[in-house]
């Protein structure tokens, strides 16, 4: 019984790190970076602020950016409310001149609706189209395998 605890344990032993070394090698870098030069260097606090620009630049800023974030898979949510229907609705309520926008999107299967003003609205969908696109590049930059031998200590 002894002699049999004994091999299996060395096995183990000798197994675990084997695997543990074969596995970690195998993970995916992220790849080289699709996102545009020009929105690396927005600053969002400017470009997104309601009391600097207007509400239709905002907007628009946000429509340049945000195909290239849903291309990319990294499309921001706030609260169950994808950005695309923050820029839809939020053009809408630019269009008619409405201070408050109703965001009209689905829960669980189940039609719902928000209320927000407009600024806020528009801020949102600026900041998350740039963002995504911002925080995607960071990563990959910063991205490390966490193995042995990396040079940081755990």
């Amino acid at each position: 019984m002894k002699y049999t605890n004994k091999i299996t344990m060395t096995l183990v032993g000798l197994a675990a790190p084997i695997l543990f070394l074969g596995c970690a090698g195998n993970a995916p870098a992220p790849a080289a970076s699709d996102v545009p030069a020009s929105v690396l260097k927005l600053n969002v606090a400017n470009v997104c602020n309601p009391k600097k620009q207007s509400l239709e630049s905002i907007i628009a800023l946000a429509e340049k950016y945000n195909p290239t974030a849903v291309k990319l898979g990294v499309e921001f949510k706030r609260l169950g409310i994808a950005n695309s229907v923050y820029i839809k609705d939020t053009k809408k309520a630019i269009a008619a001149g409405d201070k408050i926008t109703v965001l009209h999107y689905k829960k669980k299967g189940k039609a719902k609706t928000k209320k927000m003003p407009t600024t806020k609205a528009a801020w949102r969908a600026c900041t998350f189209a740039i963002r995504a696109l911002q925080e995607r590049d960071e990563a990959a930059k910063t991205y490390r395998l966490a193995i042995p031998g990396d040079g940081f200590k755990y």
